[in-house]
């Protein structure tokens, strides 16, 4: 069932478990937040996300420049500014797939579905692999720049896909397809090959700067 919602793109792909920090300016989203703040119960105070292209902006034909699977984003926290801007952050919360951006009369909306995610048995050996390739992968950023991670790896299939997704430090198109993976499992074999591709540029040009580790933060919501 579609429904919709007041949608905040962005440059960047969320991930399911995400925390995401913003700092809100223009005059359209500081009216959705106003409009999120408006709603009586905290649970429903929530919007959609997707990521725009990379070389598009989101003007008149916002639904031709973004991706149409994104995420709903639950607002937890506000800090209002002296200058009318806002400091918000927003926890990801289950995916979506939008069928239609809409300019809205004061912010954005879109019409969007809910996906509901598949319950899959994830084979031990994608499970092991995945885990062991993040941990070379891990020790092989140490070496370059300091361990750029914290904390350990949960335990739980969905929650770990999830959590891999949102570390591995990979253009937006590559992040995009972990978010558009069917499951968890196909989802697990997906970060551990681009990661594997990542760990073999590293061995090879050693010299050369390690990409960028993402920096939004990831918590298990």
């Amino acid at each position: 069932m579609s429904d919709t919602l007041p949608m905040f793109p962005l440059g960047t792909v969320v991930f399911p478990g995400m925390s995401v920090p913003l700092h809100v300016f223009e005059d359209r989203y500081r009216m959705l937040v106003r409009h999120l703040l408006a709603v009586e119960d905290p649970a429903q105070r929530v919007f959609g996300t997707v990521a725009i292209r990379e070389g598009y902006e989101v003007g008149d034909h916002g639904a031709q420049s973004v991706y149409r699977v994104g995420c709903v984003l639950q607002l937890t926290e506000v800090d209002r500014n002296a200058d009318g801007t806002f400091d918000i952050v927003a926890v990801a919360r289950e995916r979506l797939q939008l069928e239609e951006m809409q300019r809205g009369s004061d912010f954005p909306q879109g019409v969007a579905e809910v996906l509901t995610e598949p319950r899959v048995d994830v084979p031990a050996e994608v499970l092991e692999r995945a885990r062991a390739t993040f941990t070379a992968f891990r020790v092989a950023m140490t070496e370059l720049q300091g361990d750029p991670f914290s904390g350990s790896l949960p335990r739980d299939p969905d929650y770990l896909a999830w959590t891999l997704s949102a570390l591995a430090p990979l253009p937006l198109a590559e992040r995009q397809s972990l978010l558009e993976a069917p499951d968890t499992t196909e989802r697990l074999r997906l970060v551990t090959r681009l990661l594997t591709e990542e760990l073999r540029a590293i061995n090879v040009i050693p010299s050369l700067p390690a990409t960028q580790v993402a920096r939004t933060a990831w918590s298990p919501n």
